[in-house]
């Protein structure tokens, strides 16, 4: 026990620890987070400071397990829980070294740079010329990034080549784009500082002679080096990489399902259960919307009637305001507790949008400087669904990511960790899913061609768990994943082709939506039925979304203490 500190205080003490060290070892996300500490620093992607983290990790994980619970409160026995689950996740995921595949269009340090940075802001002078020294170290994060990459070949840790090809597309889109918009040198600065013109020209200095050449030669070896090694699409899954792919495999199902018995095998057939179950729900709808009840008949209505279809990119940004508007005003009927921070509606950067999903969410910032933002997708309009627009609103935003995210946020009596924490997609995605659902008992969808496409991200999410198995666990080809989403998802084939190429990218993240959302209404079905009568729906969802994001087996206590 540390000299002169109660089992709480300590425990407080070793959860500010780690949310420390895990600040300072990602400053990008520091700045996001709007802690401004590390503005001037940028990512150590060398081997030494992985093991040096990794160390860190161990020496605060058995300090977390000495604590005895005995001795703290119920509240400090769940911070306990989720700071020894968030460690021990941390050790397994940094023991298997993801950064020498972490190539990828989704996970790739190019795509998290290039997705953060239209977020980040400089609310004060000292933080704008942090964020130059930071990006004067662009090319040393790349290079790092390279090095990783080529000691992962040298382990025969091959990426897949459709994951590059994505990557070498963001990449080619950045480097085309005009440097005047170029979201580097654009981001905003402080409001009313007359050191901004001649700060604004050093940052876009340094991002034509820094940042962009940066971009460049990691490029090169992505085009000279990864390229010509990766796994063809016959074999994109991690399966192919022996049996370092399948020990990868099961540390990222636990990493992201937070359940450590959870295996592919049960995956995969959880995903085949619930597909089979949406049949009858899907002939109950659409054969009011469309006099249809075969799942085939329905399925090549939806893909193939163009009145379905968006005319512009306008068009959805004005269904997606609409949504969130209608959200916003009846959430307080469901929710004791509602986010102070509000949700901005905003474009994928267009460099982005090709191989970026149909919509992401990107949380405020602790310190105020920055809303929530729901990013939408508008690239090719004209292919995109008028009836999954607002499941994804009430996905990304209310009931959602931001209800949830902005709530976690805002419980300023928890420690940082659990407010904030990258951690836990499981819980995280899973609520957003079952937010989905949830819309519809709060009278959100205004017809049943919303309320089929609300079905229609039910099946996507059910696909996931059967075809990320499949490519990771059973060897399924690209092909062969593509061809079982066709077939059971009305989802156009453009949108399946991206997602499955993100289940290649980013192994067993997509399993933890559906795997989630289902533990968050079995625990909901079970408060229900024992409370009978006296059953709370606000109060259940305001123990679920009082603690932050939390583990699945810390979801479980939670609702059983109801």
């Amino acid at each position: 026990m540390m000299v002169g500190m109660d089992a709480h205080e300590e425990l407080i003490a070793l959860a500010d620890r780690y949310w420390d060290t895990l600040l300072e070892s990602a400053p990008s996300e520091a700045t996001l987070l709007g802690d401004r500490r590390f503005d001037d620093r940028i990512e150590d992607l060398s081997v030494a400071a992985e093991e040096r983290l990794l160390g860190t990790w161990r020496a605060l994980s058995a300090e977390v397990d000495a604590l005895v619970p005995a001795r703290l409160s119920d509240e400090d026995r769940i911070t306990r829980a989720l700071l020894r689950t968030e460690l021990a996740s941390a050790v397994s995921h940094l023991e298997w070294r993801p950064l020498e595949l972490a190539s990828d269009q989704m996970t790739g340090v190019h795509a998290g740079m290039l997705t953060m940075a239209p977020q980040v802001n400089a609310p004060e002078p000292e933080n704008a010329l942090k964020l130059v020294q930071r990006y004067r170290q662009f090319g040393t994060l790349m290079n790092q990034a390279v090095e990783r990459f080529r000691a992962g070949l040298a382990a025969g840790r091959t990426p897949a080549r459709i994951a590059i090809e994505r990557s070498l597309n963001q990449l080619d889109g950045y480097l085309a784009s005009d440097l005047a918009d170029d979201p580097f040198a654009t981001l905003a600065g402080p409001v009313g500082w007359d050191g901004e013109t001649v700060w604004r020209a050093e940052l876009t200095e340094v991002v034509r002679d820094v940042i962009r050449p940066a971009f460049a030669v990691y490029r090169e070896a992505l085009a000279t080096e990864l390229e010509p090694a990766a796994r063809p699409d016959d074999k994109p899954g991690l399966c192919w990489l022996g049996d370092d792919g399948a020990d990868i495999y099961r540390r990222l199902l636990r990493h992201h399902t937070t359940l450590p018995d959870l295996g592919p095998e049960e995956i995969h057939q959880l995903g085949l259960d619930e597909l089979a179950g949406l049949r009858a729900e899907y002939a109950e709808v659409a054969g009011r919307l469309f006099g249809l009840t075969d799942q085939t008949a329905i399925f090549a209505r939806l893909r193939e009637d163009s009145a379905l279809r968006y005319g512009d990119g306008e068009e959805i940004m004005t269904d997606a305001r609409a949504y969130l508007a209608a959200a916003h005003a009846e959430m307080g009927n469901w929710f004791g507790r509602l986010p102070r921070q509000s949700c901005d509606i905003v474009p994928v950067p267009e460099f982005l949008a090709a191989d970026a999903p149909a919509a992401y969410y990107f949380p405020p910032a602790a310190d105020g400087s920055r809303p929530g933002a729901y990013y939408v997708n508008l690239h090719e309009p004209t292919g995109r669904n008028r009836y999954e627009t607002a499941s994804v609103a009430y996905h990304e935003a209310i009931p959602g990511h931001h209800l949830q995210l902005t709530i976690a946020n805002e419980l300023e009596h928890l420690p940082r960790f659990q407010r904030m924490s990258f951690s836990n997609t499981a819980f995280v995605e899973g609520w957003a899913l079952y937010a989905e659902r949830l819309a519809d008992e709060m009278g959100l969808y205004p017809d049943d061609l919303t309320r089929i496409g609300m079905l229609a991200a039910d099946s996507w999410r059910s696909c996931r768990l059967v075809v990320d198995t499949g490519l990771h666990a059973k060897g399924w080809t690209r092909q062969q994943a593509i061809d079982f989403m066709s077939a059971n998802a009305p989802v156009g084939l453009d949108e399946i082709r991206v997602e499955v190429d993100r289940y290649i990218a980013m192994p067993g993240q997509a399993v933890a939506y559906k795997v989630g959302q289902l533990e968050i209404r079995r625990r909901r079905a079970e408060v229900a039925q024992r409370r009978g009568a006296a059953f709370d729906i606000k109060a259940f969802h305001d123990k679920v979304l009082g603690s932050g994001s939390v583990s699945l087996p810390v979801l479980r206590d939670l609702a059983a203490s109801l």
